[in-house]
């Protein structure tokens, strides 16, 4: 393997899997943050980093739409369907972050979008049931954040111990 940090992790996973449970495990956040350890040009560039290990994405607000008057079988429809196209989106890699915010205010949540552009996230929000009968609605910003938000969704999978979805 070439790539510096796809070894690293491959060598954790063999580790993981070869160590008994009574052995500590590696810090994985320890080992990534040790002094000196190098600037990964091959992953910068895979993930789209500028020099500063940023690119541009699209964040989008998540507001309380104009239509909330569903029954609740049909808002529990609507939630279960709009939880299955972020999975879709998060899936293709267009998603790289989405997430509620807690206080059952105006503002429901977030997404972040690996998109260039608020026109392709418009696009993306627009297959969103929840959007399509109103219970929802967007607001769209270009955003500037770390490029590697982009491995947030892999790595989420590895601490999922149950699916919302599924």
């Amino acid at each position: 393997m070439k790539h510096p940090a796809v070894w690293l992790l491959f060598s954790l996973a063999l580790y993981h899997c070869a160590t008994p449970a009574k052995r500590p495990q590696p810090d994985l956040y320890a080992q990534l943050t040790a002094p000196g350890a190098p600037y990964d040009p091959a992953l910068a560039a895979q993930l789209g980093a500028d020099d500063y290990g940023m690119k541009a994405y699209v964040m989008a607000f998540l507001k309380k739409g104009p239509n909330r008057s569903q029954d609740s079988t049909t808002a529990a429809n609507l939630q279960k369907a709009h939880m299955e196209n972020i999975v879709r989106m998060a899936e293709s890699g267009k998603l790289v972050a989405a997430g509620p915010f807690l206080d059952n205010g105006e503002v429901r949540g977030i997404y972040i979008f690996n998109v260039a552009t608020v026109e392709e996230a418009r696009a993306l929000t627009a297959s969103d049931p929840a959007i399509q009968a109103g219970r929802l609605a967007m607001e769209l910003h270009p955003w500037y954040g770390s490029a590697a938000l982009q491995l947030l969704v892999p790595l989420h999978k590895r601490l999922e111990k149950k699916n919302i979805v599924r």
